[in-house]
Order: structure tokens, then sequence, then C-alpha cells
């Protein structure tokens, strides 16, 4: 696989282009130091995956993401961050990325790309069996939709409707519009899905949408 890395810090992307490049199937092509340069080496050098940090100056990981993946024939796109943050997880695969990956063991990159490259998505280090997209899956072909039954057989259809809405990155008045439902009724159906799921807040219900695929 043709790979561009991209982090801020120059020791980790040196690091990154090490242990990566001497990988007999991968190849790194390309490392950026902020999103603006991601995004124009994706354009320029064709990669097959690009590893994004979130956090960089200017242009961070996630609008970078944003703009590589709008492209016509977009690469997969990794993200590899210290941030675990729940709200970083959904924004980045509501964006289409097919891995979320937390920089603690550089030895387990690798793996991971070669799942991506297989099809699959991987999130935290967990392998999952489908593509997280929002559009094409990661592994190319048609997206298929996902059985929200079988993911959420607890909920009603139409909360699982708001789920995927929400999942999607909507706000309550968007998710109403999108639904054809008034605010209070969206409002209404998320407290029955955060107490049906044992869930918090609204963006627990995305990561826990995004897991279940």
């Amino acid at each position: 696989m043709r790979l561009v890395i991209a982090d801020d810090d120059a020791v980790v992307a040196s690091s990154l282009e090490i242990v990566l490049g001497a990988q007999p199937d991968i190849e790194v092509v390309g490392c950026a130091s902020d999103g603006d340069e991601a995004a124009r080496l994706a354009a320029e050098l064709a990669p097959d995956v690009v590893l994004l940090d979130i956090q960089m100056p200017g242009t961070d990981g996630l609008a970078a993401a944003e703009r590589i993946l709008a492209c016509p024939h977009p690469p997969r796109v990794v993200f590899l961050t210290t941030f675990s943050d729940d709200e970083y997880i959904v924004r980045a695969l509501s964006l289409g990325a097919a891995g979320y990956l937390i920089k603690q063991d550089v030895g387990g990159v690798a793996p991971a790309l070669r799942a991506v490259m297989a099809g699959r998505s991987v999130l935290e280090g967990e392998i999952l069996e489908r593509a997280v997209s929002l559009g094409a899956p990661a592994g190319g072909g048609d997206a298929s939709e996902p059985d929200l039954v079988a993911m959420f057989p607890q909920l009603t259809g139409r909360e699982r409707e708001v789920v995927r809405l929400v999942a999607e990155g909507l706000d309550n008045r968007e998710v109403a519009a999108a639904a054809y439902m008034g605010e209070g009724t969206v409002r209404n159906h998320i407290s029955q899905i955060l107490a049906k799921l044992g869930l918090r807040n609204r963006t627990q219900i995305a990561v826990a949408y995004w897991r279940a695929l």
C-alpha cells in the first residue's frame, strides 16, 4: 500500500516512517506536518491510505480529512492520535474515516492499516468487521444499509432512526427536520434511547452506533 503520514511532531512522524516503511507491503510516499500539506500530498501522490494526527497547527486532521475524502477517488483515512475523546471519534467516523487509532503501540499500526486495506475499519485498535463510512465502504464497492434492528433490537423503529441521525452528527433541530418530527419528540426519543441503552449523552449514542456496525 502507498501511505502518506501527517503529524506535526517530527519525532513521531520520523518513527512512523521508519517503522511502517520497513514493512514489505507498505511504501511511505510522503510526510506532512499539517493538514494543508496532508491534503495536498493526498491529491498529488494518490496514496492508498493517509495516516492523520488530529491536532496539528493551521488546518487540523479533521478538516484535512474532510477535504481528502471529498476527492473523486479518495484514499482511506486513518487517524492516529493521543485523543480518545468520544466527540473526536464520532466526528472522525461521521466524516467517513476508516480507522481511529490511539498512539500507544506503533507496532500495531501496520496490522491495522492492512485491515483497513482489506475493507474493514479499526476503532481504537479493535478491528471491526464492517467498514465504517457514510459513503462508499473503505474497502470499495457499494455501501450497504446497516441492520439497525439487529444492532438495537430494544429500540423502536423511530428510535433507531434517531440513533442513525445522531450518529451522522445532526443536532436535535436537524434530526427533527430530517425525520419529520418535532424537536420535543426528538428529545423524548433521545431520553428513551439513553435509558434503554444505559448511556449518558448523545455522543455516547453515536459511539454506540459506530461500534455496533
